[in-house]
């Protein structure tokens, strides 16, 4: 019966994630805000929920540094090498083609009028969806150890997924995408823990790999969190609201986390 409490539990996580993207596609008044928030979210995700348990799952060291660092900071060298170089890319294009004409969206260009790829929010989008897949495997693979762990994990999944949603609604966005695609992202976010903790039916998942998976994604999250979506929040808004928004994000991560040990 264990795995019918994690596919239960599972589905709980998919109407929070929609509730999380519910809560950031209708605040569009408050943007900053809502950017504010969601970066002290990903922030507090990072720091105090997917980096201390990468490095419990990945404990091994490479050449002196544990797995769960090294690819930690791996994550976030990737997320900049591959922002820069579609933005590179993008102003090539935009270089051969001329400047960009009256009725072209202005969603290519941030305020500054640096260039921004909508594939980079796609990508981080898709990022979120893997997590959220691995939050599903772990509900299962929970569960197939014991009743106790399986409710403390599913206590995390279930409260963090929504901001899950949020985040995966407003990186998606944030780059200039249709709100369409940012729809349907956070509609795939909202599936995979259900995908994931059916998955535990068919298979075991091995510990370690799943904390360097863990490491590496939280090295992502922190480069989108603190170069993209906290310096856009204060860009035009340099208010004290935000920069609460923002601690309020951690402070809530850490109660969950919390409540969740």
């Amino acid at each position: 019966m264990q795995w019918h409490m994690a596919v239960i539990v599972a589905l709980g996580a998919f109407l929070m994630t929609l509730a999380g993207g519910w809560t950031a596609q209708h605040v569009t008044d408050r943007r900053h805000l809502v950017l504010g928030l969601a970066g002290g979210l990903m922030l507090g995700v990072v720091g105090l929920d997917l980096l201390p348990e990468a490095m419990r799952a990945a404990g091994r060291e490479v050449f002196g540094v544990p797995l769960a660092l090294l690819l930690f900071v791996t994550g976030f060298l990737l997320a900049h090498v591959a922002e820069r170089l579609l933005a590179v890319r993008q102003a090539a294009h935009g270089a051969e083609n001329g400047a960009p004409r009256a009725h072209e969206p202005a969603r290519a260009h941030d305020r500054a009028g640096a260039h921004r790829a909508p594939e980079v929010g796609l990508a981080a989008a898709a990022a979120m969806v893997g997590h959220s897949l691995a939050d599903g495997v772990a509900l299962g693979a929970a569960f197939q150890v014991g009743g106790g762990m399986g409710l403390a994990v599913a206590l995390a999944v279930v409260t963090h997924d929504f901001a899950d949603g949020f985040n995966t609604y407003t990186l998606t966005s944030l780059y200039g995408n249709a709100r369409r695609k940012a729809q349907m992202m956070l509609l795939a976010d909202a599936a995979a823990p259900v995908v994931g903790a059916l998955s535990t039916l068919l298979f075991t998942l091995p510990e370690e790999p799943l904390g360097a998976y863990l490491g590496f994604f939280a090295g992502i999250l922190l480069y989108l969190a603190a170069a993209e979506i906290l310096p856009e929040a204060h860009h035009r808004h340099p208010a004290l609201s935000t920069l609460l928004c923002t601690v309020g994000g951690v402070a809530g991560i850490w109660l969950v986390v919390g409540l969740a040990d």
